[in-house]
Order: C-alpha cells, then sequence, then structure tokens
C-alpha cells in the first residue's frame, strides 16, 4: 500500500506480534471489534493448536472468545508476514527477568530487526512492557535502519490474570504515549469502541506508568500484609482493618487483602524491574526493597506456622489447596505455592496438591514425591494439616458436614482468608487466618454493614 489510509482503512488488517497471553488477548479484543488480525509467534507448537482451535492456558471467556472470531483471526510463524499485511502492528512479546532483574528486552529487539527494509507506513505499537527508556532506543534503531516511516507508540496493557477479558472491553484508563500526537489518534480509536478514559503522553512516561502502576499496587499489598502481622500479635482482626482503611477514599478498598504474598508474571517482575532501573539512574529505591523483602517473608511464614503446631515436619502430610498464583488462571510463575512446597519438602513433610485450573502435568514445578490429588476431599485425606494456597471459590467445599474427618488432624491454615473462623470451626477444623485474632470475636457494626 502507498499510503497510511490505505493500509489503516476500514478493511484494513492489524498485526500482533506474540501469540502469548497479551498476544491473544489483544487479538481477540481486535477481533471482537470487526478488525482482522494476523498473529505471530515463533513457537511453530504453539500456532499450530491455535489454528486448531486449542488456547495454550486458562483464561475465563478467552477460548470462546475466539472461537467465535476465528474467521478474522490468521495464525502464523513467520513476522515479516505481519508487516507485509499490516499498518498497525502490536508488540506483544514476553520480556521475562533477567538474574540481574532488568527486563530481557531480546524478543522485542527480534521483533524490530524483523520489520523489512522500506516498510511501511506503518504504526509500531509497544504493548509488551518494557523499561522506561526503550522508546527511545527502538526510534534510534529505526531511524539508523532508515525506516523514518515507522511510527512508535507505547501503549502497555492493564490486564488481570482471571478477568483480562473483562478488562480489554471494560478498560478504565487508556495510555496512549508517543512522539506525535497524530500518532496517539490512530491507536487511541482503536480501543475507543470499549470506551474507558483516553490519556496521552510523551512514550517515556506511559513506560513508567505501567512499572509504577504494578509497584503501587504491589505495595500495598506487602502493607497490608505487614499489618496483618501486627495484628495477629495485638489481637485485631486485618478483615475488619482493612475493611475500615478502604471506606476512606484516599486508600480505597482494592489490593487490601491480607494473605501470603503476592505472585504471577506481572507484580514480581515489574516491582524488580523497577527497582533495578532507579539504581542504574542512581536512585537507590528503598521502598521497592522492602516491598520485595515483605512479600518474600511472607511466603515462608506458613512454613513457620506449620512447624509451631506440628512440630518436626518430617514425614507430615501436608495438602496444599491452590497452585495458581491466583484464583481464575492457571499461571504458576511466581506462584507462592512454589516457594512453599519447596520449604515443606526440605523439612521432610510428603505434599498433596490440587488445583482446579492447573492441570497435572504442573507436577514437573513440584519436588519430587509431590502427589497430584483429583478433588478436594481426596487432597485432604489422612492429612495432618491443610493450606488454602488460592482463593479458589471452590475450597468452600471444606465446609460441607464430615469434610473435616477425613484429616489426620483438622488443622486449616487458611492463608487467603476464604473462610471465617465462626464457620471453619463450625466445620470442625483448627482455623489458622492471616492478621486474625487467636479466639472468636463478634463482627463490629462496620463489617456487617459493609
Amino acid at each position: 500500500m502507498s499510503s497510511m489510509k490505505a493500509r489503516q482503512g476500514p478493511d484494513a488488517t492489524i498485526g500482533v506480534v506474540g501469540a502469548g497471553y497479551v498476544g491473544l488477548i489483544t487479538a481477540a479484543a481486535l477481533a471482537l471489534l470487526g478488525h482482522r488480525v494476523i498473529c505471530a509467534d515463533v513457537n511453530d507448537a504453539r500456532v499450530r493448536a491455535l489454528r486448531a482451535g486449542q488456547v495454550p492456558f486458562f483464561e475465563p471467556g478467552l477460548a470462546g472468545l475466539l472461537a467465535e472470531h476465528r474467521d478474522r483471526i490468521t495464525f502464523t510463524t513467520a513476522p515479516a508476514t505481519v508487516f507485509d499485511k499490516a499498518g498497525i502492528v502490536f508488540v506483544t512479546v514476553d520480556t521475562p527477568p533477567l538474574p540481574s532483574g532488568e527486563a530481557d528486552l531480546s524478543r522485542v529487539e527480534s521483533v524490530v530487526d524483523a520489520i523489512p527494509p522500506g516498510v511501511g507506513p506503518l504504526t509500531l505499537v509497544m504493548k509488551s512492557t518494557v523499561p522506561v527508556g526503550t522508546g527511545a532506543t527502538v526510534r534510534r534503531v529505526l531511524d539508523q535502519r532508515g525506516l523514518f516511516r515507522v511510527r512508535y507508540v507505547a501503549n502497555p496493557e492493564f490486564l488481570r490474570e482471571g478477568s483480562a477479558v473483562q478488562d480489554v472491553t471494560h478498560p478504565d484508563r487508556v495510555i496512549v504515549g508517543c512522539d506525535d500526537p497524530a500518532d496517539a489518534v490512530v491507536v487511541a480509536a482503536l480501543w475507543a469502541p470499549f470506551g474507558g478514559e483516553s490519556m496521552t503522553c510523551d512514550v517515556a512516561s506511559a513506560e513508567m506508568i505501567k512499572l509504577a502502576s504494578n509497584a503501587f499496587l504491589a505495595t500495598k499489598i506487602s502493607f497490608v500484609n505487614e499489618i496483618a502481622n501486627v495484628c495477629e500479635r495485638v489481637g485485631a482482626d486485618v478483615e475488619v482493618v482493612a475493611r475500615g482503611m478502604g471506606h476512606d477514599h484516599r486508600i480505597g478498598a482494592s489490593f487490601l487483602r491480607a494473605g501470603i504474598g503476592y505472585g504471577g508474571s506481572c507484580f514480581p517482575k515489574d516491582v524488580l524491574a523497577l527497582m533495578q532501573l532507579a539504581g542504574n539512574s542512581g536512585y537507590r529505591f528503598r521502598l521497592l526493597a522492602a516491598v520485595i523483602e515483605v512479600n518474600e517473608l511472607q511466603k515462608r511464614r506458613v512454613v513457620a506456622t506449620l512447624r509451631e503446631q506440628l512440630g518436626d515436619l518430617r514425614g507430615r502430610r501436608i495438602a496444599l489447596l491452590g497452585l495458581a498464583f491466583k484464583p481464575g488462571t492457571d499461571d504458576m510463575r511466581e506462584a507462592t505455592s512454589v516457594v512453599l512446597a519447596e520449604a515443606l519438602a526440605a523439612g521432610g513433610a510428603t505434599l498433596v496438591v490440587h488445583d482446579p485450573a492447573v492441570p497435572p502435568s504442573a507436577l514437573g514445578l513440584l519436588p519430587a514425591g509431590t502427589v497430584w490429588a483429583r478433588g478436594t476431599t481426596e487432597a485432604i485425606s489422612g492429612a495432618d494439616a491443610a493450606v488454602i494456597v488460592t482463593e479458589w471459590p471452590q475450597y468452600r467445599a471444606l465446609l460441607a458436614p464430615g469434610t473435616s474427618a477425613a484429616m489426620a488432624r483438622p488443622l486449616l491454615v487458611d492463608g487467603r482468608n476464604l473462610l471465617t473462623r465462626a464457620e471453619a470451626e463450625d466445620a470442625g477444623y483448627q482455623w489458622l487466618g492471616i492478621g486474625q485474632p487467636a479466639a472468636r470475636s463478634g463482627e463490629p457494626a462496620l463489617v456487617r454493614a459493609g
């Protein structure tokens, strides 16, 4: 095509490079809006599976959305094909952390290298989470190659695993970073049908917004977990405390749920990347260092609790209920379950695990000898203790009459406060929550009214 208008008209094809989590959500959303989408990935097995209608991970609603609009989505292993056919190309490749904590940008660099000479007009849209300054680096590389007709836009994603389809179709904001306001119009217009407040800024600020947002949410989680640890010592109830804090509009109720640490593909990576970025600029980000330390210690507190209750863990049978880092996904990246399993196995415990979404093949990520259970009751049968690691609603089945009797000792460590002390004790368990007083206490009016 000879003009930007021709390549981006109503019948234009939009490209997506990277058929992972962000890439497939992006492709499905664009297809839902009526666009033709060509999606590239270097993983041949993944592309073949997607062509056959198989989604490589669990995300509620995604498989149905892809199936409904599969006539508009083409999958390929050749990124060059994407640049040949599309006037707008989204970069959605992975940027995993290096041992130093910095983001591995090799996949991003490969996408830029794949842009053929003389291509254009083209709008390259970065959705991958990248360090601040990446856009400026890409711009220099493009100019050095003479690709002046390639426009660069930062358009960070704010998807939550388990609710990504809802997040992309009902965004609270759309951030577009660019050097030329005209480029922002093109990208903002794509997402405009979904609504949400659109904000245009420079590229570096858009890159920082993504990292800063995740770092702040991780900070809220570590803060409330520290409050929970103090609550246990002074007899307060962190659930009540968090709810009272959340009624203050300056604080808000989100991400004030105490537990046994955050995980997943975003928070740990982005917090570490931002701290490393600050360090490289000559600034020591002390707060984020504490956030990371608190989170790592929180994951291990359960082991100390089990030792206090059971003594030597050698030979003890421990059930871990939930392997995914959060409900609604099968993602075990940086999951608390992996840390717990390794620590308990090192102490000589026998592990039995269950998760309603994670497949049994995940046993390869856990210590040797870990036993896979097909259901909740099977997991806790004969166990000396059970730990709710992921707050799947399915684990409320623990409250069914007679279920606690299946355990050798009905010790239930509720790492996410999924249950209340009253209902757990009424069901026959010795219940230990996070940030909870040692004995039952009445709930104040604030809780009942909320």
